[in-house]
């Protein structure tokens, strides 16, 4: 049984305001992110975006509105959120579930055709180092000449001082939109095991987590990194076209 439309709205909502505590400036970077997105598919009639780490629709959903003739694949490994998306963004995107860097993640894509554009936000974070160049590679060899990937995430500086200075500024600024005083990432999860609706999705999420391997996350890396890797899978072109803060959108365009 699918979860209903109303508790689909409550928590999506609930996602959106609480994730404003960790995306500085998160309207403005979705904002660019479409911009980008839009240059790069200018005059295509119907392209062709992957979103990686989709969660509940929130960038395919904007996309889909800023580009209405776009046909937007949505990839995910969270039971929970993909429900979620499918049930309050479902005309936004064809919702996937799948593990990003895995082996053979690619293949439950049901790609007929090369990508205009891959997408992400605050998601690839997740991926160790050897994993994140494997999957820029897939995404070198999924995307058309003039494709790009646009990644839009936290990039640390590296060295302390400048660390601190970029993480400074965009903490004051979820100061003073009063973001910090959203619920946290924990008391939204605390809160969904709660809801019946959601309770097999979400022993379902927690089956999978346990089914991870161990090791965790690759943690965050810097921009400069992260251009590296993207080098060494084959992107030329690779640029930072908007900051604030540590939070930056990454642009790797493919020759």
């Amino acid at each position: 049984m699918g979860v209903s439309m109303g508790t689909a709205k409550m928590w999506v909502e609930r996602w959106e305001r609480q994730q404003q505590r960790y995306a500085v400036d998160r309207e403005g970077r979705f904002t660019v992110i479409a911009d980008v997105v839009g240059h790069l598919t200018a005059g295509c009639g119907r392209p062709l975006l992957l979103d990686l780490g989709c969660g509940p629709g929130s960038l395919a959903a904007r996309l889909a509105g800023r580009l209405p003739g776009a046909q937007i694949v949505a990839v995910d490994m969270d039971p929970v959120l993909l429900e979620l998306g499918r049930t309050h963004h479902a005309d936004a995107a064809r919702y996937v579930d799948a593990v990003i860097g895995d082996d053979d993640w690619t293949d439950t894509l049901g790609l007929d055709r090369h990508l205009d554009a891959a997408v992400s936000t605050t998601a690839l974070h997740y991926l160790s180092e050897p994993a994140l160049l494997q999957t820029y590679r897939r995404l070198a060899g999924l995307l058309r000449p003039g494709g790009a990937l646009v990644n839009g995430d936290h990039f640390p500086q590296y060295g302390s001082p400048l660390a601190e200075l970029t993480a400074h500024v965009g903490r004051r600024r979820a100061e003073r939109s009063r973001a910090h005083t959203h619920e946290d990432w924990e008391s939204w999860w605390a809160e969904v095991a709660q809801d019946p609706e959601l309770a097999d999705l979400f022993a379902q999420r927690e089956q999978r987590r346990a089914a991870q391997p161990a090791g965790g996350p690759g943690g965050h890396l810097t921009a400069a990194r992260h251009a590296e890797l993207l080098r060494e899978a084959g992107f030329r072109h690779v640029t930072s076209v908007w900051q604030f803060g540590d939070s930056r959108v990454l642009v790797a365009v493919k020759d």
